[in-house]
């Protein structure tokens, strides 16, 4: 049990933990609303940026409107990129599809030196343009705890949380002994995501999804790997959230990150780098992502070969692309 918590409460949640079991499945999203998605993580350089824009450009080549917002306010990773993919599109005369990116403010730097309640209001107004227009709104979160980033938890129906394969960032999640490595509490980020989950069944009674992706790590060893993944097993059961996995740290991410664009926009107009075999691994990875964030639905695979076949000759390649499946959100 959490710190702070009663008994009484935790078992007022448990049918809510159910539907979190890691055995089961996402619960449905609202259909009268905006889906709210908060990639979240208190430790830095979980690859959280990296995370949100890919499920944001997948759910945009999905055909859905989507919104984004970025709360890491110093940093702005993901603001970037979506005005560096305007920027790239008009430039080639290459039309890809563009979310709401709404900024806090024309100076996110100065906003995040000012008080707590403009920050808030900032984000409320930002919130409102555009939650009744969207079919998703996703916020991106510092790596750190901040009023604007609990305030966008409680806001969550959806959580993803990154994390690389290590008991680094295990630690944000859950403590574990250091003589038997056996749990021995959740940590400080799960105590975040408990408050969330906690104010939203007393204030609307709906249960909040939390999905933890796994970044596999190339240097992980398989002994360690399986000592954190049965860590992880334990504290999903304990705490109520979902386990799948994550994307791994490639170089086309990186290399399509200044052009505002990622394998999800790779197509036969659309080819700022050279195209190889490793990038369809890329996309299937993004496709099992999307899976198990409870996303998959929107998605239909098809076939192709042209826009992820590599130039090599004799060389034939088949990949997952998205096929629109509802109306085109605005540029």
């Amino acid at each position: 049990m959490l710190h702070g918590l009663s008994e009484s409460f935790f078992q007022t949640m448990e049918p809510c933990l159910s539907q979190m079991s890691p055995t089961r499945g996402a619960p449905p999203r609202p259909t009268d609303r905006a889906q709210i998605i908060v990639v979240g993580n208190e430790k830095g350089g979980a690859g959280k940026s990296t995370l949100a824009i890919h499920i944001a450009t997948a759910l945009l080549h999905a055909g859905a409107r989507v919104a984004v917002i970025d709360l890491d306010l110093r940093q702005q990773s993901v603001g970037h990129f979506f005005a560096s993919r305007r920027t790239w599109s008009e430039a080639n005369g290459v039309e890809v599809p563009m979310p709401w990116a709404l900024p806090l403010s024309e100076e996110a730097t100065r906003l995040a030196k000012l008080p707590a309640d403009e920050q808030a209001a900032a984000f409320e107004a930002a919130f409102a343009a555009v939650a009744t227009e969207a079919q998703f709104v996703l916020i991106d979160t510092p790596g750190s705890d901040t009023g604007l980033s609990r305030l966008a938890h409680g806001k969550a129906d959806l959580i993803i949380t990154p994390m690389n394969d290590s008991f680094v960032d295990f630690d944000m999640l859950g403590q574990v002994d250091p003589v038997t490595l056996e749990l021995v509490r959740p940590s400080v980020y799960s105590e975040v995501v408990w408050e969330a989950r906690k104010q939203k069944m007393l204030s609307e009674r709906q249960s909040l999804d939390w999905v933890v992706l796994r970044n596999r790590l190339a240097t992980s060893e398989a002994r360690n790997r399986k000592r954190l993944e049965e860590r992880i097993d334990v504290l999903a059961k304990r705490v109520g959230f979902r386990v799948g996995p994550g994307m791994r740290d490639r170089v086309i991410f990186r290399e399509l990150f200044p052009f505002g664009l990622t394998v999800a926009d790779l197509s036969t107009t659309v080819r700022p780098v050279p195209v190889s075999l490793t990038h369809v691994a890329a996309r299937q990875e993004l496709r099992a992502v999307m899976q198990a964030a409870g996303l998959g639905d929107l998605i239909e695979p098809r076939t192709t070969q042209a826009a992820d076949a590599p130039k090599s000759a004799g060389v034939k390649a088949s990949a997952r692309v998205y096929r629109p499946v509802a109306a085109s959100p605005p540029r």
